[in-house]
């Protein structure tokens, strides 16, 4: 009886280790899932919209995203890089309009200001460059430019490695969303890196405003004019 009541024991001993592991594998899925469905749901539902600057199909408006400025107050060279990409849009007739989107939120900071500035100097004409000054994140850029200046197609410019959840973004805030990429892998190999292994955090953020709360901008504000003005030219 009492070799009885020893197995019974053990028994009883591996059942709640077999149990304890059957919980830490099944949170470790659940933890998994919960991680990779917002990346999936950025790459999956861009692919289809995603392009070169050589196949994108024309729209009228090239949305370009802002990656910063140097102590100068230059862009920086990944924001020069998507800069020359909208640039060569432009040039070849696949975007009529230039909608610079990035952060003024000081005034000694001015992002769109050196975009302009910047595509202007390489020959674009100022007066289809178009200024977004509250594009404070890739969300609110989007929004903004379908709430506040009255687009409804675009292709957004940015890097390669940030494309999948800016063009993702874009479609889930109600615009007929195209992208192309700037690919920066040659040059800038280990930030390039880093940025796609901060996407697939960033996606998390990316599902939950485009899917679930769909938030305002930071700064909504009145409707501007500004891309319908430059279109009627």
């Amino acid at each position: 009886m009492e070799d009885f009541g020893r197995r019974l024991r053990a028994g009883a001993a591996r059942f709640a280790r077999a149990l304890t592991w059957r919980r830490v594998l099944a949170a470790f899925v659940l933890l998994t899932a919960l991680a990779t469905t917002p990346w999936a749901w950025v790459r999956i539902s861009s692919a289809p919209h995603r392009h070169t600057a050589a196949d994108v199909p024309g729209a009228p408006v090239a949305l370009v995203l802002g990656a910063g400025l140097t102590r100068s107050g230059a862009p920086t060279s990944f924001l020069a890089g998507r800069l020359d990409v909208a640039a060569e849009l432009y040039r070849t007739g696949r975007v009529e309009v230039l909608l610079v989107s990035g952060d003024n939120g000081t005034t000694d900071y001015d992002e769109p200001g050196a975009m302009r500035d910047y595509l202007v100097a390489r020959g674009v004409p100022g007066q289809v460059v178009v200024a977004d000054y509250a594009g404070f994140d890739t969300w609110d850029s989007c929004t903004r430019a379908k709430r506040v200046f009255g687009v409804s197609e675009l292709i957004v410019v940015t890097q390669s490695f940030h494309l999948p959840r800016a063009v993702a973004l874009c479609r889930a805030a109600g615009l007929e969303a195209r992208g192309v990429g700037h690919d920066t892998s040659r040059g800038w190999a280990v930030t390039t890196a880093y940025g796609h292994f901060r996407e697939v955090f960033a996606a998390g953020k990316a599902m939950w405003d485009g899917l679930v709360t769909r938030p305002d901008p930071t700064f909504l504000g009145p409707p501007e004019m500004g891309v319908t003005s430059a279109l009627r030219l």
